[in-house]
This record gives structure tokens, sequence and C-alpha cells, in this order.
């Protein structure tokens, strides 16, 4: 709920959320800054184990990259500017890392 009303705020339409595929879930598909934006969302309440943006590490970057493969393909949208964010939230803190990873990981 935090992150969709942050990329309200900051001027993203909100395509999809909790998108499903065979692959895995994306979080929230967006368009803004002219390209089609994969967010994912990750909260932690203390930084015992680190940042939740470093929570999104290789697989898990791998597993979204496949799902904004299929969702891109599902929709007839290949070829269209994107990008890969994530939305980290600590207790009420929010940072929004955008480019967070490329489909190459």
């Amino acid at each position: 709920m935090m992150a969709r009303a942050y990329l309200r705020l900051h001027a993203a339409r909100i395509i999809a959320r909790n998108y499903s595929c065979p692959f895995g879930e994306l979080d929230i598909v967006a368009q803004f800054e002219g390209r089609i934006c994969f967010v994912e969302v990750k909260r932690r309440s203390s930084r015992n184990y680190g940042s939740p943006a470093q929570a999104v590490d290789r697989r898990k970057a791998q597993r979204i990259v496949k799902c904004a493969m299929y969702f891109l393909k599902s929709r007839g949208m290949t070829g269209s500017p994107m990008r890969f964010d994530v939305v980290q939230i600590d207790k009420f803190k929010i940072k929004y890392i955008r480019g967070a990873f490329t489909c190459d990981v």
C-alpha cells in the first residue's frame, strides 16, 4: 500500500499488482518515466539481516526478469522500454531504487 501510494505520488500509473505467472509473482508493474517498471517491494522491521533491498539477490532478480518477460509477451508489449526497480520500506521510511538490477542478471 505504501509503495503504490509512493509511486502514484511520483506520477506512476499502476498497470498491475501481485501479477502471478508460472515463474513467480511481480509485486507492482507501473508505467513510469516513459517505461514499464517492474517494482519489487521489500519490507523489513529490523536490519538484523541487512537492508530490505539486499533480499533481492541474483536468484530473486532472475525470477523477476522471467516474470517480466512473460508479462510483456502476454500483453503484446515486447520491445517496450523497461526497468527493474526496488521499493525498500524500513518501518515507515521508503527508499525507491531505480534500476536496481538489469535483465542480464
